[in-house]
Order: C-alpha cells, then structure tokens, then sequence
C-alpha cells in the first residue's frame, strides 16, 4: 500500500460553497459550505478528538482492535456510533473513525450552511438540495476519476465512503482499489466499505463482496473498482466523467 497526496481535492468543487482545509493532528479535512468555517469546523473536530482520545486511553484495545467492539452505553456518542458501525459490518470499530467524523462535522454545520460537503480522506458526508457528483478515486485504475456516482439529494444526508487495498494509508486486507458505500449513516459506509474491500483479492471477487454488502442493513449502494473492472449494486447511478 502506498501513501497518495489527496490530490483529487483539486476538482472538489460546488456552485455557491466555498471549500477550505481543516487539520488537527490525524485529521484532515477538506469542507465545502456557503461560507468558510473554519473556526467552527475545528470546534466540533477537536471536541470529537478529545472525547475519542479520552476514550482511547481508558480503552486502549479500543484503538488497535480488528473486531468488534463490546456495547458501551457510556461512551460518548462518536464512539457509539462506531462501536454499532463495526458491529454490523464485523470490523473493528476504528474503520468506522473517518466516516463518524465527518458526520460529527457535517452535522454540527447545518445550522450555518443549506448545503455542506465533508470529505475526511475519501470518507464523506454530505447534505444537499440539488443533484452532486462524486467522484470514484482509484489510485493507479484507469477507471480513477473517470466514473462518479450522481447523488440524489432525497437521499441525503449521506454517508459515502471509500476503502482501497491498493491506496491511502488505512488498513485493509483486500485488493480493491475503491470499495465504496453509500449509506445514511457515515459511519456504517465507512465500516462496510472496509467489510467490502476486505472481501476482494481481485476482480473475480467482485460479485461476491456485492452480495454480501447487500446484505447488511441501510446500505444504500455499493460500488467495487479493481484495475479496469467495475461492479455495482443498489441505488447507485454511475456518470461517466472527462478525463
């Protein structure tokens, strides 16, 4: 696995939003609202962090398990939403951090912008009012950025999230170069998608890891890429994109 700069920020835009960088330590945002947030955004991501944090310390298993974690009825409310994401996708509940944090973002937002876009290393949440387009990352496939999935705005607030084998810095046992979900939850897309990037070795894994993604409860869609070969299942409409 190989460390890819994020890139594909460059063509993140939106008519009428205004897209600016937030990090804190491990976390790295790139945010698009009607205004710039900044000062906002880092509230709610270092709120987040130091209960997360905290929890971690009084858990330390918590942090490096590959399996789901006990119920926790007093863990504060980003770590249960991980702990429930991991439990139903069978993974541990750290696949689940991205996704719940940008939910935690998005969320704390929607008070101050109509439209919000949260993207947190290929993990998003986003609400919008009108159809968007978001692009599939997938590293060295030719295929990269030049599919996208065309989201309805029924559907959101939506979780989509990616997991790659073959990119980025997260852990995964797979092949897949994108294993995407979509979801209501962020943090359920973002644990299936690891579930379902764990179930591809090559492309003759795709049908199988669809299936089983189809299986899991309030998955919306989910879309498998492996070289130049593309999979898809559910409510999922795929738009091709200029190179």
């Amino acid at each position: 696995m190989t460390y890819e700069p994020r890139t594909y920020r460059t063509r993140m835009a939106r008519p009428g939003l205004v897209g600016f960088q937030v990090v804190v330590k491990e976390t790295d945002l790139w945010v698009l609202a009607v205004r710039d947030l900044s000062r906002e955004v880092r509230e709610v991501v270092l709120q987040e962090r130091r209960q997360l944090e905290a929890y971690i310390t009084t858990h330390p298993g918590f942090l490096s398990t590959l399996t789901p974690w006990p119920e926790d009825p007093f863990a504060p409310p980003l770590v249960r939403q991980m702990l429930e994401a991991a439990r139903v996708a069978g993974v541990g509940p750290m696949a689940a951090v991205a996704g719940a944090i940008a939910a935690q973002v998005g969320r704390g937002l929607e008070s101050l912008s109509d439209e919000i876009i949260v993207e947190n290393g290929g993990d998003i949440y986003l609400k919008v009012a009108s159809p968007a387009t978001v692009a599939l990352f997938a590293g060295k496939s030719p295929l990269s950025q030049r599919v996208g999935l065309k989201i309805d705005p029924e559907l959101s607030p939506l979780g989509v999230c990616t997991s790659s084998g073959t990119v980025g810095h997260s852990l995964s046992f797979g092949r897949a170069d994108a294993a995407c979900i979509l979801a209501p939850s962020a943090a359920l897309a973002d644990a299936v998608a690891s579930g379902l990037g764990n179930r591809v070795q090559n492309a003759g894994d795709i049908a199988a890891a669809l299936k089983w993604a189809a299986q899991v409860p309030e998955i919306l869609g989910a879309v498998v890429i492996v070289d130049d070969k593309l999979g898809a299942w559910g409510r999922v409409e795929l738009v091709p994109l200029a190179g």
